[in-house]
C-alpha cells in the first residue's frame, strides 16, 4: 500500500524545516549547553537531544517557533542533567555549594548587590501585574511554565510571552540604570 501523499508531502515538508532549522540553530543550541556544562561532550549530546525530542515530539509539524521550542527543551534537558548528576554524587547539591562559597563579600560588594536588588525590584514594579506575576512564580517561585499557565489560567504561549517580555523589560531597566543601555 503506497503511502497517503498528504502524510508524504506533510512528512517532506516537515523534513525541509527541520533540516533548515537544525543548519540556522545547532551552533546556537551548542553553545548554550557549553556555556552551562563543563563537558563539551554532554553539551554536543544535548544539543543533539533537543533536536531528537523535536523529532518525537507528537505535534511537529505544529510548532509554529521552532528556535524557541528546541530552546524550551533544551532548558528541560540541562535540568533534567543537573538532577541526574546531583542524584549519582557528581555535582554537590545547591545548599552545599552557596555554603562553601559563602565568603563574606566586602562592604562594596555588599553595598553594589544591595543597589541591584533595589534595581531589580524598581524594574519588576513598572511591570503590568500580570506579566510580574507570570516572572515571579516562574523565576521566584520555581514553577514550570506550564504550572505558572495553569495557576494564571492562561496559555502556555501567553506564559512564554510574559516571561520573555517581562525579562526583556528588566534587563533593559539594569542596563539604563547602570548606565550600559544596549540599543
Amino acid at each position: 500500500m503506497a503511502p497517503c501523499p498528504v502524510v508524504q508531502s506533510v512528512d517532506e515538508q516537515f523534513r525541509g524545516t527541520f533540516s533548515s532549522v537544525y543548519r540556522s540553530v545547532h551552533a546556537e543550541l551548542t553553545h548554550f549547553f557549553r556555556k552551562r556544562l563543563e563537558s563539551q561532550a554532554d553539551a554536543a549530546d544535548l544539543a543533539q537531544d533537543a533536536f531528537a525530542q523535536w523529532l518525537g515530539w507528537r505535534d511537529r509539524n505544529g510548532v509554529e517557533q521552532p528556535r524557541a521550542f528546541l530552546f524550551h527543551i533544551a532548558r528541560n534537558l540541562l535540568r533534567d542533567h543537573w538532577r541526574r548528576q546531583q542524584r549519582q554524587g557528581q555535582i554537590e547539591p545547591l545548599e552545599v555549594i552557596a555554603d562553601t562559597a559563602a565568603v563574606q563579600p566586602s562592604p562594596l560588594e555588599r553595598l553594589d548587590q544591595q543597589q541591584r536588588l533595589r534595581q531589580l525590584a524598581r524594574a519588576l514594579e513598572d511591570l503590568p501585574p500580570r506579566r510580574r506575576e507570570a516572572l515571579i512564580l516562574h523565576r521566584f517561585e520555581g514553577l514550570s511554565q506550564n504550572q505558572v499557565a495553569a495557576r494564571m489560567g492562561i496559555s502556555l504561549s501567553m506564559v512564554e510571552k510574559h516571561i520573555a517580555a517581562a525579562l526583556l523589560h528588566c534587563k533593559q531597566q539594569l542596563a539604563r540604570e547602570t548606565g550600559t543601555d544596549e540599543q
